[in-house]
């Protein structure tokens, strides 16, 4: 996995984000290509397949033998055959043109009541993200799988925010540990509406971010029954939706 790679700048030598782009094929159709950070390009495009309501359980992934490159094929068929199309998402904005909450409503059922855990830990977990690429680069984001006593479970970085959370889930799908009713999801930055639809889809009931949520992220988590908290920093939390699981 490289995370990083050498650049020089001013006269010196510094790392930088590694970002290429990974093409997603299932049964040897393209579907998606997306731009992320090379390593765990399994477990990106299971977690993307899953976050899309498109997969389930584990299926082989991994380079076609044919082929090298930026490419990762996915044993078929989808669950929803009418969804098989072309997917275009950069480390920016994530899954382009997608319907919004009638989408998450259609892919995912309401949450269960999940952990109820005190504010404090919550606003400590990003402290406890493990960032080695961030701390080289400055330049990748991180997503953490929590229990609810804080223990951190499984944890990875990539130049997109959603391919970060997409690599836990993908990772999590492969460990059978979906759906993740008993576990807590947290982001190094902003809450956008695709990182709510994936962490719904994957089952998790809470969802940490360091940053803002966006409207749509908070109308997407009060309509699912997720627990979104953002700005969680030192001891400090905002809670926007179902505060019930928040002592």
């Amino acid at each position: 996995m490289t995370l990083a790679a050498r650049i020089e700048h001013d006269g010196i030598r510094d790392e930088v984000a590694v970002e290429e782009p990974l093409e997603i094929r299932v049964g040897g159709e393209a579907l998606a290509v997306t731009m992320r950070t090379p390593g765990n390009d399994d477990e990106l495009a299971l977690g993307f397949l899953v976050g899309e309501g498109l997969i389930d359980e584990p299926r082989a992934a991994g380079p076609p033998e044919d082929l090298a490159g930026n490419i990762v094929e996915v044993e078929g068929p989808l669950l929803r055959e009418a969804a098989r199309r072309r997917f275009y998402a950069t480390s920016s904005c994530g899954i382009c043109g997608k319907g919004a909450l009638e989408e998450i409503a259609i892919i995912s059922a309401p949450l269960p009541d999940g952990p109820c855990v005190e504010r404090a830990l919550l606003a400590a977990l990003p402290d406890r993200l493990a960032q080695p690429g961030f701390e080289k680069t400055g330049g990748l984001h991180a997503t953490g799988l929590f229990t609810p006593q804080g223990e951190l479970v499984t944890v990875r970085e990539d130049v997109g925010r959603h391919n970060a959370m997409d690599k836990v889930i993908g990772r999590a799908l492969l460990d059978g540990a979906l759906p993740l009713h008993d576990r807590i999801l947290c982001v190094s930055g902003r809450l956008s509406f695709e990182l709510v639809q994936k962490a719904v889809v994957a089952g998790a009931p809470v969802l940490v971010g360091v940053g803002a949520p966006t409207s749509l992220a908070v109308r997407a988590a009060a309509d699912r029954g997720l627990t979104l908290v953002g700005f969680a920093r030192g001891t400090r939390a905002n809670v926007y939706a179902h505060p019930q699981r928040v002592r």
